[in-house]
């Protein structure tokens, strides 16, 4: 996984001792505590870069990693999970360092439509992938809970979070759960979102050692503190389900 540094040279030649012991850290010794294999350890590392708002090192490493480790069409659905987890006002910066990307590398655009909802039918499809994920017992508690001017959110999160992105066709269960968990443990500040999406992976069959993995891949990029307390998280959870 060494050459996703390949292309960060202005570091390399101006500040050769950091180059070096940050890439013998983030690409060699962090990788031998992960079991992701290069596809999931590139994505929840293009993730964290998202809702670290690191645009230059996200376009770094997407150039090449891109027709090697994933298709543009796994990236363009990475791009549309983060928008309800960082915002549009994150995202959108890697809208457009990814289509430069892409014209880069000759990837004709725009890509396939993916969508598998129509109007009609999202606010359906959202709530049955959450009671998927989180149990339907779980979700309609959360929706009797909630006072009556602010079940706009709930519907928000069925028809545009799940309705509108979950649903797509590109990326399976467990690699958009992955990505999602990346998103929120990158940003800090979200662990009630980070518990219930713990519970999320747990359900589409992304066990503890996965989610270990993930913390263990981004924590260059989000440093100790946010990493303990996303490692914590996935503890007490596996702790009070196993």
């Amino acid at each position: 996984m060494r050459d996703l540094f390949e292309n960060f040279e202005k570091i390399e030649k101006n500040d050769p001792e950091f180059h070096e012991i940050f890439e013998n850290f983030a690409y060699d010794e962090v990788y031998k505590h992960s079991s992701l294999n290069e596809k999931e350890s590139v994505m929840v590392t293009l993730a964290s870069l998202i809702a670290c708002q690191s645009p230059k090192a996200f376009k770094k490493i997407l150039l090449s990693a891109v027709n090697k480790y994933v298709t543009p069409e796994e990236v363009k659905e990475l791009l549309y999970q983060s928008v309800p987890y960082v915002g549009f006002g994150r995202a959108h910066n890697f809208f457009g360092v990814t289509i430069k990307v892409f014209d880069k590398k000759g990837i004709e655009m725009p890509l396939e439509n993916r969508s598998n909802t129509a109007p009609e039918n999202r606010l359906q499809k959202g709530r049955e992938l959450q009671d998927r994920y989180f149990g339907a017992e779980m979700i309609q508690m959360m929706n009797d809970n909630t006072p009556e001017d602010q079940q706009h959110f709930n519907r928000f999160l069925e028809g545009f979070c799940f309705g509108d992105f979950y649903t797509r066709d590109g990326l399976n269960d467990q690699q958009r759960e992955l990505i999602t968990f990346v998103f929120i443990a990158s940003l800090g500040g979200c662990e009630n979102q980070l518990r219930g999406h713990t519970q999320g992976n747990l359900a589409v069959g992304n066990e503890k050692e996965k989610l270990i993995s993930a913390i263990t891949v981004i924590m260059p990029y989000i440093g100790f503190p946010r990493t303990l307390n996303a490692l914590a998280i996935v503890m007490k959870f596996a702790m009070n389900n196993y």
